[in-house]
């Protein structure tokens, strides 16, 4: 805990003193004198805070949840506020202070007075005033403390005393007193609150609050930012719910690890875990493809790098550790911040430091011990860039899908297998108040929405959010070499009784420019089940080498629950014993072909999203899925392979066709053997070992290979 003497000297200390210090204000101030991108911002939010501020202050009674008007003219608010701050201490324009001033009066004689929000929802803890839920009311404290930091030493005692005791104390003790269970809650939401707290502490000189944001309200360190950041990220930096909330709470986690660096630089807060926070950072970085998020997990598919709490994230981490690769990350972001770290960016963008940001193959150990299975990240850039991002992750709390081992693949800059994220339109009022929509639970969660093995049409523990928690895949090993990159999870307590092993590899052929995607997915159990594996794809069906039958007059439901009952089956067929293959056409202009192994009893059953969907909130995706009935073990074998080419403005079609003639499967001891045939390109052997990884020998077709760690490459000869 901190002194009495070191508290002393933290109310003492000159505002502004939270993200931006007062140095800061003095650094930026010279730079507005020149030229750059630093000031080129600067005069454009300037620019936007003048308009806003020539208009009457609207602080309007709460009404309405996410999208309405009153809940965003709140978010309005506190940004503008925030925004009109920095103006004023980079001007010393007493009007910018005025207008922060006079608006946090408004909220100060109307927030003692509120009642809980009316839009609150009832069967939930976290209630706001402001807004629907405290988790808002808390981000609008974070935005609101830092503006007050910026104007304190223009207020006379008396307007402090009226901002302090009307809105400043009162929503810390609602976020804090009030709502203990959120408050010393290990979730994002927990995140936000504790940091609005601690944050206001610094402001306005209340250190106990500072010490209750760090270890709980009782300071026992049961609750906290501090244990949040022991227990939320893996020590790799990965955030248990997955990347769309891994950026969101990344906002409270870097903005209040700075105040704390700014105030207490003692406390090293940017070192505790081995620099759990800065590896937070550059984690979120990596769970992106082409700008955009992975979609796993509750989320919305549109939410990229350029997000406002990464853009604050990778600046902070840039002003600390002046990784020339972050400029990377920045100049795509394309957003200049106005604080004494973003001024940092700004001039070393201007001097053209920025190096490649290198992406790369990882696995992303989960949990707090990083051994809660992982979210492993594979990538290759055979033909330009492509990655398959594999799923042997925890639950993932409340917004955590019913996933497990499902996958997704990118390529060319598109997605290519999906994932259909969240049912949810952000902030669009008239869609359940853009909150999640309830076919976010009946369909998105699902497992049959998902890439992965479903039996008998249940779920993944069976849809129970505490089973799944308490339960989660091991992440048997994950490799890379010069070949590529491979990764085998297993869980046996997704269904009882049933346990599921699937191994991904990634690889480029030798001697070829063409990357594979090899798939096998074995499934085992003492009794006899039905086994389903959907696949979900972006783009047009092309053609398959079997017969389908086609619904063409009128579509059923593919059944009653689980997800099942949103599917329209449009199509189905048994192909005959050998190489299945289904052929699409992506909107990135490249063929996509899956070639599996089928025995002559496996159903193909052709899917479209949108049954049992009277309100129309369901984007009407296509998929497929392989049906093996009555069996208690099974494997889905199956290869992934781009190809070609389809150029519609100059009228072109290249290599239509798949190139994958034939796929082969072999157990040969610990060793497994997959052999791919292409039509112009020769066979190739994957060899598997999935005991160890040392040396190891084995025959094949009467021909003896030998290969050391877990896994290889050869390309085969002539032999039969």
């Amino acid at each position: 805990m901190i002194s009495a003497n070191a508290a002393t000297e933290l109310e003492s200390r000159q505002s502004p003193h939270l993200v931006i210090s007062h140095q800061d204000i003095a650094d930026m101030r010279v730079a507005l004198q020149g030229d750059g991108r630093f000031s080129t911002e600067f005069a454009d939010r300037k620019s936007s805070v003048d308009l806003q501020i020539a208009q009457p202050i609207d602080v309007p009674l709460p009404k309405d949840s996410g999208g309405g008007f009153t809940h965003e003219r709140h978010k309005k608010n506190y940004k503008l506020m925030y925004n009109a701050g920095v103006v004023f201490q980079l001007t010393q324009d007493s009007k910018y202070a005025a207008y922060v001033r006079d608006m946090l009066f408004a909220y100060a004689d109307m927030y003692p007075t509120l009642p809980l929000h009316p839009a609150r929802r009832k069967d939930k803890n976290n209630p706001g005033k402001l807004f629907w839920q405290s988790l808002n009311e808390a981000v609008w404290l974070v935005y609101t403390s830092q503006a007050y930091d910026m104007i304190v030493n223009s207020l006379s005692a008396v307007e402090k005393q009226r901002i302090e005791q009307g809105i400043l104390r009162p929503i810390v003790k609602f976020l804090s007193v009030d709502s203990p269970a959120t408050f010393n809650k290990v979730h994002n939401h927990g995140t936000w609150l504790t940091a609005a707290v601690g944050m206001t502490g610094y402001a306005i000189g209340e250190q106990e609050w500072v010490e209750q944001a760090l270890y709980g309200l009782d300071k026992s360190g049961k609750g906290g930012f501090m244990r949040q950041l022991d227990e939320l990220f893996s020590p790799q930096g990965y955030y248990n719910e997955g990347p769309y909330y891994q950026r969101y709470a990344l906002m409270p986690f870097v903005t209040f690890a700075k105040a704390i660096e700014t105030n207490q630089p003692e406390r090293k807060i940017f070192q505790h875990r081995d620099g759990i926070l800065l590896k937070a950072i550059t984690t979120t970085i990596e769970l992106s493809y082409d700008g955009l998020f992975f979609p796993i997990n509750d989320a919305i598919k549109s939410k990229g790098i350029d997000t406002i709490e990464l853009v604050r994230g990778v600046t902070i981490a840039y002003g600390l550790t002046q990784d020339t690769g972050l400029l990377d990350i920045a100049e795509q972001q394309q957003q200049v911040i106005l604080t004494g770290d973003g001024l940092s960016v700004a001039n070393a963008l201007d001097a053209k430091k920025q190096t490649p940001y290198q992406f790369r193959s990882l696995a992303f150990g989960d949990g707090a011990d990083g051994k809660q299975g992982a979210l492993v990240v594979m990538r290759e850039q055979t033909l330009g860039d492509s990655a398959v991002v594999f799923k042997p992750a925890a639950q993932g709390l409340g917004h955590g899908h019913f996933d497990k081992l499902a996958w997704q693949f990118y390529d060319n800059g598109a997605e290519i297998v999906a994932d259909y994220g969240a049912a949810r339109f952000l902030n669009v009022e008239a869609k359940s108040g853009g909150q999640y929509l309830p076919e976010n639970d009946s369909y998105a969660k699902q497992t049959v929405a998902h890439n992965t093995v479903v039996v008998d049409e249940r779920s993944h523990f069976d849809g129970k959010v505490e089973v799944g928690n308490a339960n989660h895949p091991e992440l048997i090993f994950f490799d890379s070499n010069e070949f590529g990159s491979i990764s085998r999870g297993d869980i046996d307590s997704a269904y009882p009784g049933v346990s599921l092993s699937r191994t991904m590899a990634l690889v480029a052929l030798p001697d070829s420019e063409q990357p594979l995607l090899i798939d096998l997915f074995d499934v085992k159990s003492d009794a006899q089940h039905q086994y389903d594996l959907p696949l979900h794809y972006q783009g047009q069906l092309i053609d398959s080498n079997f017969k389908r039958n086609a619904f063409s007059e009128s579509l059923t439901a593919l059944g009653k629950g689980n997800g099942y009952q949103h599917l329209w089956l449009t199509a189905q067929s048994a192909p005959k014993a050998g190489l299945a293959q289904i052929t699409w056409l992506n909107n990135n202009g490249r063929f996509y072909t899956q070639s599996s192994i089928v025995d002559g009893d496996t159903q193909l059953l052709f899917t479209r999203v949108g049954a049992n969907d009277p309100d129309f909130n369901l984007r009407n995706e296509a998929g497929f899925i392989y049906r093996k009935q009555g069996v208690k073990n099974h494997t889905f074998i199956s290869v992934l392979e781009p190809h070609g080419e389809y150029n519609p403005s100059k009228e072109f079609t290249i290599s239509a066709q798949s190139n994958v003639s034939q796929l082969r499967f072999e157990q040969i001891g610990e060793i497994e053997v997959v052999e791919v045939t292409l039509n112009n390109s020769g066979r190739y052997l994957l060899a598997i070992n999935s005991q160890g990884i040392g040396m190891t020998t084995f025959n094949y077709k009467n021909n003896e290979y030998k290969f050391e760690g877990r896994f290889t490459l050869f390309k085969l000869h002539n032999q039969l």
